[in-house]
């Protein structure tokens, strides 16, 4: 006959699991609705907003070959550019680190397809997606914006906009697959969870907020 204690110690890891998972998903069906009708594929379709912000990641893998993210980010906001519909941008990535900076490599890499630099604005302390997001209206005053990246990143970027009151749309960037993209979307599942319970539960600020800056005029 099995004892109370092996029976609790069988079933509380499991029921534990069950409610990871469950929330998992619930975190991920919430960010989805909350993003419904303002993701765009075409640049055309946007609507128009004076700042688009680019979320970063690194321009390189490990290995050394170019990050494939990065670079149908860039040329997706290259695109958004020559569509009329956005008058600035707002590069934002992690440049914790000297040797690290993801917000400088997207200007470079832009301002290389043809991106004016002067309409090119960096924020350095884009550290996290809710970081980039609410640091757009706290420290660059943007209530209103275009952000651009992969369609996952894009829904939560929006998610957690709306927490916040800032009106976001997204413009989607050409998706990668391979052995890289199944880490990525592993990785968006929690980052997704993380998300749910930064903006439901936490009510986290970003790192780092600091002096207004004005983009244009």
């Amino acid at each position: 006959m099995i004892k109370w204690k092996t029976l609790a110690f069988l079933i509380v890891p499991a029921l534990l699991i069950l409610l990871f998972l469950l929330l998992l998903s619930f975190a991920s069906r919430q960010i989805e609705e909350a993003s419904a009708g303002r993701v765009f594929t075409k640049a055309k379709e946007v609507p128009s907003r004076k700042v688009a912000l680019v979320l970063g990641c690194s321009s390189h893998l490990p290995d050394g070959r170019q990050n494939l993210y990065f670079r149908y980010r860039i040329l997706a906001a290259r695109e958004l550019y020559e569509s009329g519909n956005v008058s600035y941008f707002l590069v934002s990535g992690d440049n914790s680190k000297k040797d690290y900076d993801e917000p400088t490599a997207m200007k470079t890499a832009l301002i290389e397809l043809g991106v004016p630099a002067e309409i090119i604005v960096c924020d350095f302390a884009g550290f996290t997606t809710l970081d980039s997001v609410v640091r757009a209206r706290e420290v660059f005053q943007e209530e209103s914006l275009i952000v651009v990246s992969q369609e996952f990143h894009v829904q939560r970027a929006i998610y957690i906009a709306q927490s916040y009151d800032i009106d976001l749309v997204g413009f989607v960037a050409q998706d990668v697959t391979g052995v890289h993209s199944i880490r990525t979307r592993l990785r968006e599942n929690l980052a997704r969870m993380r998300a749910f319970l930064d903006v439901n539960l936490i009510r986290r600020a970003p790192t780092y907020l600091g002096e207004r800056i004005f983009i244009g005029k």
